[in-house]
């Protein structure tokens, strides 16, 4: 778990190096990472400002990426209870990571100990690396190095194994034409946006009544 938190770090200086190149000061790099704390979401926020889109479309598509969040919650609220605090703490925490590890436990008291350590872990090590990041990024070019394609990489490695399923690769197919096809006429962020329209196929269909004679 703190292996994880490690590596995750990481890609926070990546992100720092980012935001800070977008046009965000140190203070508000670091401040978005102790606040918002979904890579994901903050990388498309701060790429959309930085292409120069509108606030409303990088807040659009950032809280879409963390809709996901939402669903993690569902499922790790019968296993996280407690005093108003903690659940403070624990929805903070409520990421991809955390809730794999936990989800992955046999038991009770072993998957409570997966979700705390590995929450809190890459929550030290992503605002560590946030800060590193942010304080070189007035000084490199994260683009020289490569740095500005590190998480999209990484996250396009996560979704990969999910392109085996049918109605997966159907949305991730409808959302990439979307894109492509609203990029050279729309201000940046509105096709990502868009291409959200994608999850509909996995929208299960209404079943039809059965009217008894």
């Amino acid at each position: 778990c703190v292996t994880l938190g490690f590596a995750v770090g990481v890609f926070a200086v990546s992100f720092g190096v980012t935001s800070v190149s977008a046009g965000a000061s140190v203070a508000q790099t670091c401040v978005m990472s102790l606040l918002v704390f979904t890579g994901a979401s903050q990388f498309s926020a701060v790429s959309v400002i930085g292409s120069g889109g509108s606030a409303v479309s990088a807040f659009g598509g950032a809280a879409l990426l963390a809709a996901r969040n939402s669903v993690y919650g569902l499922a790790m609220a019968p296993h996280l209870k407690g005093r108003l605090g903690v659940r403070l703490l624990a929805a903070q925490w409520t990421i991809d990571e955390s809730t794999a590890m936990a989800a992955a436990q046999s038991d009770e008291r072993h998957r409570r100990a997966a979700f705390w350590i590995t929450g809190g872990s890459i929550y030290l090590f992503w605002n560590i690396g946030t800060l590193i990041g942010a304080v070189l990024g007035s000084a490199i070019d994260p683009e020289v190095y490569g740095l500005d394609a590190a998480f999209p990489a990484a996250f396009l490695a996560m979704l990969w194994p999910l392109l085996r399923e049918r109605r997966s690769a159907m949305a991730a197919a409808i959302g990439s034409f979307l894109c492509l096809l609203l990029i050279p006429f729309t201000p940046v962020g509105v096709p990502i946006l868009a291409a959200a329209l994608g999850i509909l196929v996995g929208v299960p269909a209404p079943k039809a009544e059965v009217v008894g004679a």
